[in-house]
């Protein structure tokens, strides 16, 4: 039997269930969102504070729908954090398919953006239209139970503009973690984590 994932995984506790997940908090686990983070140039800075600016000024218009977030904000943002540029390869609305139950079920969905390295899957985007994070976090986790190389850790930017999620998932050990919620319309300094986190994932990955 074949199904969607954002039909079948609707409910953070169904992902968990379903893939044996759980959530740790132990800081050990995800030290790439909180420690030893790579500072920015004064470049990168006016890049993101043009970035902000420019959804800013489109955000206040009313609500956006996930393209014109990813336009906005995650397309820019993964090019000033070095993504777009070798030895990095990216793929928009990338497919993925997982089995599970022993089998019994095919689940299948698209990635909004997969950012790869030498077939490792670094970081995964799932961009919603102006609504919580956390409704996008069930799907997001069964992306992530798709890399095909699960021994290694896998990352996903969830975003709905406002705010920004970051999680982590060693599918090997059917654990996750995330970042606390950074929210650019806050200030500045919340997008330029975002990025450090981002230069910091690459760092180790490369």
């Amino acid at each position: 039997m074949s199904s969607a994932i954002t039909d079948a995984i609707t409910t953070i506790a169904l992902a968990e269930t379903r893939f044996n997940l759980s959530l740790t908090e132990d800081r050990a686990f995800f030290p790439e969102w909180q420690s030893d983070l790579l500072s920015l140039s004064s470049h990168e800075k006016k890049s993101l504070d043009e970035l902000r600016q420019r959804y800013l000024y489109q955000r206040s218009a009313g609500q956006l729908l996930e393209g014109t977030v990813t336009l906005l904000l995650v397309s820019p943002l993964l090019a000033i954090a070095g993504f777009y540029d070798p030895p990095w390869r990216v793929r928009a609305e990338e497919s993925v398919s997982l089995t599970v139950d022993d089998g019994e079920e095919i689940l299948s969905g698209r990635i909004d953006v997969l950012v790869w390295l030498n077939q490792f899957w670094v970081v995964i985007v799932e961009s919603q239209k102006t609504a919580s994070v956390w409704t996008a976090l069930p799907q997001t986790l069964a992306y992530l139970m798709a890399n095909p190389q699960p021994e290694k850790p896998s990352f996903a930017l969830v975003t709905n503009g406002d705010d920004i999620l970051l999680v982590k998932l060693r599918a090997n050990v059917h654990h996750y973690a995330l970042s606390r919620i950074f929210a650019p319309f806050i200030s500045r300094e919340e997008l330029y984590r975002v990025l450090q986190i981002l230069k910091h994932i690459g760092a180790a990955i490369k």
